[in-house]
């Protein structure tokens, strides 16, 4: 992917397309336009309230609970996913490492090694499957789409090398219960803490460190980043290891939600996460994006998910919603940002003389 788009000027970066300064406060339809962060957020609240009064359970406490646990992958996968786009760069294979992870999670268990060995290693390989892609990346410079596409095909190969096409159940039940249960008497899974804890990790590294900030010179320019001092290649590969990591984190806790390790685990989940990420205001060229709006995104892609399971349509029909919503999240941010383009020129020349 490339990294040498631009922020588009009287825009910043963190705000995923906000206009900055006094003169924003008039802009009127051509700021509303640009802040896609504020349009999607808007635009899932509304998507959960019709949900909630159309659709037979959807706003029941129980199916609360299927909610979070159904988007716990999707969010935990693309908040560092978030930060990889944002560079220029793209990493498709956190569903294979999700997998493959998965598979060793499985065949340790069932070489009946204690589970408080099993998932620092999982974590420990998921974080050694992102240097893998990170080296092919930043090392030898290849295309961050290519190489992560050939990874996607080699670690969910070696899933079904190490576990084959079986599964390795019965987990101890003290984790197994804990990923599906609540806390306390509420009806919030306990899993929600650990999706709220690690987005606030990440909106902080994002928007508010000195990182966040190279993350996003290097996606808007990353020669122009090399003379201001980051070295965009250290700053890749060390998001790629955090990456992989994280998707390890979600192999362990689909494992455990399911009691169930399979070499097939989260199969097609980089779609929805990628979707999920761009129909958040995230920039598929880089240099633009914001957290909240990804967190939206990931909540609106799994609500509709959800609530045309619960209305029994098929899981082809459910790829095909995915498949459409990816395609808007490309063209609706940048038709946007043409109509607000357009709005702001034609105010320009006939504002005062």
């Amino acid at each position: 992917m490339s990294a040498d788009t631009s922020v588009v000027p009287g825009q910043s970066p963190a705000s995923g397309g906000g206009v900055n300064g006094g003169s924003s406060a008039s802009a009127g339809v051509a700021g509303w336009l640009g802040n896609w962060t504020t349009a999607i957020i808007a635009v899932t609240v509304v998507v959960l309230i019709v949900a909630a009064a159309t659709v037979d359970n959807f706003g029941t406490s129980q199916n609360f609970g299927f909610l979070v646990l159904d988007l716990l992958p999707i969010a935990l996968v693309a908040l560092p996913m978030t930060l990889v786009i944002v560079t220029g760069e793209i990493d498709l294979s956190v569903a294979s490492t999700l997998g493959l992870t998965s598979a060793v999670m499985g065949y340790l268990w069932n070489n009946n090694q204690p589970i408080e060995t099993i998932i620092p290693v999982c974590l420990l390989l998921g974080a050694v499957l992102g240097a893998i892609n990170g080296f092919f990346v930043t090392v030898l410079g290849l295309p961050s789409l290519a190489v992560t596409i050939g990874t996607l095909a080699l670690y969910r190969g070696l899933a079904f090398v190490v576990l084959g096409d079986g599964a390795v159940a019965d987990f101890p039940a003290l984790y197994t219960d804990w990923v599906t249960g609540k806390i306390g008497g509420t009806p919030i899974p306990n899993v929600l803490l650990i999706i709220v804890v690690l987005a606030v990790v990440f909106g902080v590294v994002l928007h508010a460190t000195p990182i966040g900030r190279a993350v996003f010179a290097v996606g808007a320019s990353e020669q122009a980043a090399r003379f201001a001092g980051v070295r965009p290649g250290r700053l890749k590969f060390w998001l790629y290891v955090v990456s992989g990591l994280v998707a390890g984190l979600a192999g362990v806790l689909w494992t455990l939600r399911y009691s169930s390790a399979r070499a097939d685990n989260g199969a097609g989940l980089e779609l929805a996460v990628v979707a999920a990420v761009l129909l958040g205001g995230v920039s598929i060229f880089g240099g633009k994006g914001a957290l909240p709006g990804v967190i939206a995104g990931v909540v609106l892609l799994a609500s509709l998910q959800n609530a045309l399971r619960l209305s029994d349509v098929s899981n082809e029909a459910l790829n095909v919603v995915t498949g459409v919503l990816l395609i808007v999240s490309v063209l609706a941010p940048n038709l946007a940002n043409a109509v607000r383009g357009s709005l702001q020129r034609r105010r320009h020349r006939t504002g005062p003389r």
